[in-house]
């Protein structure tokens, strides 16, 4: 509802400026893809196993409702094969039928970028500081970025094996809940806020001892080309991503503002060999999302990137016939300010309310005097002051006021 979703456009505004500044291009993901598509997410993941929308339409096709956009950006790489490296980013609704929480709800707004087609450590460095830049200029000073790395397929299959030997010799003192994740997705156990679980999670073995050569040179290459640039960051090796495609590089976006349980406000990785599962050649790729709701509430606890006020430049007051305001308004508009005015020939009393309830920055009040006169009488509603002038003046005198604005006129 406005005034809430003019913050969620603006928030919008900002992260596209701030990516396209670094070459990424929009993309629009459709709204539900092919259920495959989503599946290859992985059998083991939480999203696909519990969480999908899923229905046959009409056609019978078995489709899904999108649950995340990296899946979707991949299939449209693999179906339209563009030059690399791709770079893109998006905005838009995921679907999770999930406990509603705070800042995560069923329908769930997320901005994020990918890249395909690059398998070079300092790529990834740009893509998280992207994030990381995103936070610090929209005000937010308590996020911590986690790092880690999930290395090669082959790492990530013999840290599974012995996590899986190490929890099973822990059962035992493992909650209900760890124990069915155990039994699906090993890696996710470490995700577990449950006190009861902490100290078996703590013991666990860390996937640092089973990297490859290569993967253990492209961790320290992601820490160096981050440190060099000034970017801080904490190495937590208990960090896993929620998705089964993460390789190499994972890495999250944590609020301390938030409470702990619902901390994360983005995050991301390397994920090498999705779009090779969705048809296409075997292609590199990172990226990251960040969450808008649960954002913007870190935004509410640091008290920054709050909702903008008196948008509306002039409110056009016209006691006499409305025709006068009709002409002003759409002339104004042309010159680019903000401009309502009051409808259904209401008095001056309730036209100023309703300037006041907009928050304009002027009031243009046209009474009979001023009707005969070719002027109007602008009231500065913040000090009070007025003057009377002509109305072809009037576009000069606000320029004055609220400051100059770009002409929406037509170009000719």
């Amino acid at each position: 509802m406005p005034p809430e979703a003019r913050r969620w456009r603006r928030f919008t505004s900002v992260f596209a400026d701030s990516v396209e500044a670094a070459g990424y291009e929009c993309i629009i993901p459709p709204m539900f893809e092919e259920i495959g598509v989503f599946q290859r997410l992985g059998d083991a993941t939480d999203v696909v196993t519990k969480e999908m929308y899923d229905f046959v339409d009409k056609g019978d096709r078995h489709i899904a409702l999108r649950p995340e956009h990296t899946a979707s950006v991949c299939r449209a790489f693999a179906e339209h094969r563009p030059v690399v490296p791709w770079k893109v980013w998006y905005s838009g609704s995921n679907f999770r039928y999930e406990k509603a929480q705070a800042g995560r709800y069923r329908q769930f707004d997320q901005v994020g970028v990918e890249v395909l087609g690059v398998d070079d450590a300092l790529l990834d460095v740009e893509v998280i500081a992207l994030g990381w830049e995103f936070f610090q200029r929209i005000g937010l000073r308590k996020v911590t970025l986690l790092l880690n790395s999930l290395g090669d397929s082959g790492d990530r299959e013999r840290y599974v094996s012995a996590l899986r030997a190490y929890f099973e010799q822990h059962r035992d003192s493992l909650s209900d809940e760890a124990k069915l994740t155990l039994e699906r997705n090993p890696l996710r156990v470490l995700d577990s806020k449950r006190e009861s679980d902490r100290s078996v999670i703590d013991g666990a073995p860390t996937i640092a001892s089973f990297l490859s050569d290569d993967a253990t040179a492209h961790f320290g290459q992601v820490c160096a080309g981050l440190t060099a640039i000034g970017v801080p960051f904490v190495v937590n090796e208990r960090l896993v991503r929620g998705l089964d495609y993460y390789r190499r590089t994972t890495f999250e976006y944590v609020s301390e503002a938030l409470s702990s349980a619902q901390n994360a406000v983005g995050g991301g990785g390397r994920y090498d060999g999705l779009v090779e599962d969705l048809g296409g050649p075997a292609t590199p790729g990172i990226g990251f999302a960040l969450g808008v709701d649960r954002t913007l509430l870190a935004c509410d606890a640091e008290e920054v990137f709050s909702e903008s006020t008196g948008l509306i430049d002039a409110f056009i007051i016209d006691v006499v016939d409305g025709q006068t305001a009709l002409s002003l308004s759409t002339s104004l508009r042309l010159a680019g300010f903000v401009v309502d005015r009051g409808f259904d020939g209401r008095s001056m009393k309730s036209q100023m309310k309703a300037a006041d309830r907009a928050g304009a920055r002027c009031a243009v009040i046209i009474g009979a005097d001023e009707h005969e006169a070719g002027t109007c009488t602008v009231r500065n509603l913040a000090t009070s002051e007025q003057i009377t002038i002509q109305q072809s003046e009037l576009a000069t005198h606000l320029a004055t006021v609220v400051g100059s604005r770009t002409p929406r006129r037509p170009s000719s």
